[in-house]
């Protein structure tokens, strides 16, 4: 499937992959940073934003979203930048079409397989009665004793949108992602990557423990990892600044 795709910038392509229940605009302002030394092309994968539902959302699906939409491009070479669950999609990508990728950055994304940890956010999100609602505050009133963190309702309540005047739908395929969410949180396929990788983890985040670090190292032959204190799973945002440089030292090295 080809994918909606945001661009911004010019000179060497760099892809970025969002997160679970994420899309393109959660990564606006640091594309508009990286745009200044390349072309950055943010893209919605399967069942987030706006690219195509469908039933099937594996990692093999969502990277070959990936080299079609590239292949729409004429690209041949990129470097890939994927958050989360589009970090195993980064990875999938190394494993599967090392010739296209040049170098590849993860973000606060081991290779291990992770026990279920969403189904509260899924259950609540599914509890939105969306047919009867007309704002979004009176979606943020609905779940904020069900999601108590204020910066997680406002992550998922952007991805409402409007169909018409006065009705409100999800951007994301909830159906399909709870369904598939255990090949979600599967480990990456023991498959040896020789391209140049950075893993960066944020210091206050579970998903990279020093314990990963040697079977991240056994996959991934030319692996860096760094540790950005003070940040948690969203690196990115949390630590903005220090973010974007590191990604920018790293790919134009």
């Amino acid at each position: 499937m080809q994918l909606f795709y945001k661009e911004y910038g010019e000179g060497k392509p760099v892809v970025i992959l969002h997160g679970l229940f994420g899309f393109s605009d959660n990564w606006k302002s640091q594309a508009k940073v990286l745009a200044n030394y390349f072309r950055v092309i943010v893209v919605d994968l399967r069942n987030h934003g706006r690219s195509e539902w469908d039933e099937i959302h594996s990692y093999e699906t969502m990277a070959d979203d990936v080299i079609e939409t590239m292949d729409s491009l004429n690209l041949s070479e990129f470097h890939v930048i994927g958050h989360s669950m589009g970090g195993k999609v980064a990875m999938h990508l190394a494993q599967s079409y090392p010739a296209r990728l040049l170098k590849t950055i993860v973000v606060d994304m081991g290779v291990k397989s992770y026990p279920m940890h969403h189904q509260d956010l899924i259950e609540a999100i599914k509890a939105v009665p969306i047919e009867t609602i007309s704002a979004r505050s009176q979606v943020n009133t609905f779940l904020s004793d069900r999601i108590p963190e204020e910066g997680v309702r406002q992550f998922l309540l952007k991805n409402l949108y409007w169909i018409e005047r006065g009705k409100l739908a999800w951007r994301m395929n909830i159906t399909v992602l709870e369904a598939n969410m255990r090949s979600v949180l599967d480990a990456l396929p023991d498959i040896e990557v020789l391209s140049p990788t950075l893993f960066i983890k944020g210091a206050n985040s579970n998903y990279i423990l020093e314990e990963d670090y040697e079977s991240i190292e056994n996959i991934f032959l030319d692996a860096e990892i760094q540790s950005i204190s003070g940040a948690g799973h969203w690196v990115h945002a949390d630590s903005f600044e220090e973010f974007t440089e590191r990604v920018i030292a790293f790919l134009l090295r």
